[in-house]
């Protein structure tokens, strides 16, 4: 296909992440993909690794992981997929299409995941999905029971000025008016469930806090973790 039948296809999709798809086209995502690649700390070699993506969505980092060498992707979503979340499965099958991918995918809940429903991953991604759970050490649990050898986790945060382990539940719209929204852990809960629910180790090695109300400690934000079994 040459620029203009790939624009033509982009031009077709409602986008959340931002993609490159080569020729000069990029997917006009409302997300700050490719900053949040820059920080996320994705190795740079991936290959002979297998690589999970629970909540891929457009698929912009199952895509990144074949890209980098993987062996094998599988991308797994149902919450955007069904189109009663955010977005549809459109941008990632449009994706796959353009890049001409062997990303596979899966429409699996997240407490569903095991190595029955999708193998067992080298690598798994769980991006920006953790908050969204309300029983979040159970979908740690799932995630350590498909994960060989690491867990890369981007989630929300909150109560971080609290050394001790600590989190918000959030049984309304309290987050960002968003009924989906149900947690907050401060980081050290985060690195503590993430060792409860069966990884050796787990360090917190990004996080960006949200401006303070006047006079209010700085507690609310984002955070990654990389956790390994």
């Amino acid at each position: 296909m040459n620029a203009e039948e790939i624009q033509a296809a982009v031009d077709a999709v409602t986008w959340y992440h931002t993609i490159d798809l080569g020729q000069g086209v990029v997917t006009p995502g409302s997300d700050q993909t490719l900053a949040r690649m820059g920080v996320l700390g994705l190795p740079a070699d991936l290959r002979g690794r297998s690589v999970l993506d629970i909540g891929a969505w457009d698929g912009a980092f199952s895509f990144e992981a074949e890209r980098r060498g993987a062996s094998r992707v599988m991308a797994v979503d149902t919450f955007c997929w069904s189109g009663e979340g955010w977005g549809t499965k459109e941008g990632f099958e449009c994706a796959r299409r353009l890049l001409n991918s062997k990303v596979e995918d899966r429409e699996v809940e997240v407490m569903d995941l095991s190595p029955d429903t999708v193998g067992v991953f080298d690598l798994v991604l769980c991006l920006g999905v953790l908050y969204h759970m309300k029983h979040p050490l159970l979908t740690l649990e799932r995630l350590a029971s498909v994960c060989a050898e690491q867990l890369i986790l981007w989630t929300q945060i909150d109560l971080a000025h609290i050394e001790s382990a600590a989190m918000a539940f959030y049984p309304g719209t309290e987050l960002n008016n968003d009924p989906t929204n149900w947690c907050g852990l401060n980081p050290a809960c985060v690195i503590g469930m993430l060792t409860t629910a069966g990884f050796s180790r787990a360090e917190c090695v990004y996080t960006w806090l949200a401006p303070p109300d006047p006079g209010q400690p700085a507690a609310r934000g984002n955070a990654i973790f990389h956790a390994w079994r």
